[in-house]
């Protein structure tokens, strides 16, 4: 069986169809015949560019959204490495008793 290839599509492509879309000239059937593409990837562009298109205007709450989503990956990332050291921790100690006891690990 042949795996089945994911076709990309570059940004100003998926915004020359998308604004061709709103335009709502032709229908989305012939829209996507006209470019090669299926109607669920244009309603999915579609949909992912009207809610974002207020970043257009307001590029300082997008940054600002942008950089606390990066705050709260950085604490998820200290927080598993805390759990790490915890863990190493406890692994060297119960290394340390095992040999004590003579046993093998």
């Amino acid at each position: 069986m042949s795996k089945r290839q994911v076709k990309r599509y570059e940004s100003g492509f998926k915004v020359k169809v998308v604004l061709e879309a709103l335009k709502d000239e032709i229908t989305l059937n012939e829209l996507c015949a006209k470019y090669d593409v299926i109607p669920m990837t244009v309603r999915e562009w579609k949909r992912e560019f009207l809610e974002n298109a207020e970043i257009v205007f307001d590029k300082e709450k997008a940054v600002s959204q942008y950089k606390e989503k990066l705050r709260e990956k950085d604490q998820q990332v200290d927080e598993l490495y805390r759990q790490m050291g915890k863990i190493n921790a406890q692994l060297e100690w119960a290394k340390k008793k095992s040999r004590e006891l003579g046993l093998e690990y």
